[in-house]
């Protein structure tokens, strides 16, 4: 069960309350170091991480998290929506577990629970503690209130939201929308590669993406082009943006974060054409690769054949699987 630090039952916090210092004491489930590893990493690297810890003798630990040492703020808001709680994962480019000036009526509104983690910030490893960290957040608030499963996001604000991105795809089944707040990466490469089939096709179909980044933050509006290029390139339609007039490089304001919740919060746009066709142009894409592959290997150009691999890897990711690890097995 999860506590506060002065030990008041964390269910029980009444609505408007900011706590700060909240203990958490339950792993997510799907938080263990090799599940991440299997969400987030592509194929083939995870393959040759498995084989050299095997050749070691060492295995991989199941955690690297201590819940007991790691603090969390929590808001909770102001009213209940018969339908259950939404929650706000929100992860920091900071160190201090703090929420954002403007945002608690914006919640209130909304009826979502805000939660962030301490010691989460840009300095921080991403495998090791900024994922894991929003992983047992969300589980934990999820365990001790009536939460609606369809409104739980993961939000970020700069080098938080290119984690918050990473989550979004590898964790769809968790996370069904996601703000991106002035920070964002193409997916399908080589530092953002994508989930296993199952987590990608959830992704294009239900998770929902919305870009907020101010007027004058030039650098990052132009890695919102390239990043929401890339979603719709892997069938992933449900994507809007917010553009912040008159703000440079700062968290989002009350009203930006309102229009993206609402967006959030809105029908989504029918896209199931859109997906087929896109999923059916990107399988044949897929096979001609492969097979590529396979005729360097036939003709034993090996070496050509492992480049043309890394590069499917990092392009298809958990799409090329089983394929990519039954070729790289006969190297």
């Amino acid at each position: 069960m999860a506590c506060l630090a002065a030990a008041v039952p964390f269910g029980a916090l009444v609505g408007g309350t900011t706590l700060h210092d909240v203990v958490f004491t339950e792993h997510e489930p799907n938080a263990s170091n090799p599940e991440l590893l299997r969400r987030l990493s592509s194929p083939l690297t995870v393959a040759r991480q498995a084989a050299d810890l095997a050749r070691s003798g060492e295995a991989i630990a199941a955690h690297s998290l201590d819940l007991a040492t790691e603090k969390f703020l929590v808001y909770v808001p102001t009213r209940r929506p018969a339908a259950g709680y939404g929650l706000v994962v929100f992860v920091p480019p900071w160190q201090d577990a703090r929420l954002p000036d403007g945002w608690a009526p914006v919640l209130d509104r909304f009826g979502l629970i805000y939660v962030s983690a301490a010691r989460s910030g840009n300095d921080e490893s991403v495998l090791a503690r900024r994922e894991p960290l929003a992983l047992d957040a969300a589980h934990n608030v999820i365990g001790q209130y009536s939460i609606d499963p369809a409104r739980v996001y993961i939000a970020g604000f700069s080098g938080g939201s290119r984690i918050a991105l990473r989550l979004a795809l590898g964790y769809p089944d968790l996370f069904h929308g996601a703000i991106l707040n002035a920070g964002s990466d193409p997916i399908g490469t080589r530092d953002l590669p994508l989930p296993p089939r199952d987590l990608m096709l959830a992704f294009q179909s239900a998770s929902r993406v919305v870009f907020v980044t101010g007027e004058r933050d030039d650098a990052h509006l132009a890695d919102d082009l390239v990043s929401e290029r890339s979603l719709r390139q892997w069938c992933a339609f449900n994507v809007d943006s917010v553009v912040e007039p008159r703000v440079g490089h700062a968290v989002a304001p009350a009203a930006a974060l309102d229009r993206a919740l609402g967006e959030l919060a809105a029908e989504p746009k029918p896209a199931s054409a859109r997906i087929g066709a896109c999923r059916s142009a990107l399988e044949a894409e897929l096979e001609t690769r492969l097979q590529g592959i396979r005729t360097l290997m036939a003709t034993g150009r090996r070496a050509d054949a492992q480049q043309r691999l890394r590069e499917l890897d990092a392009r298809f990711g958990g799409l090329a699987v089983p394929q990519s690890l039954e070729l790289a097995s006969q190297h």
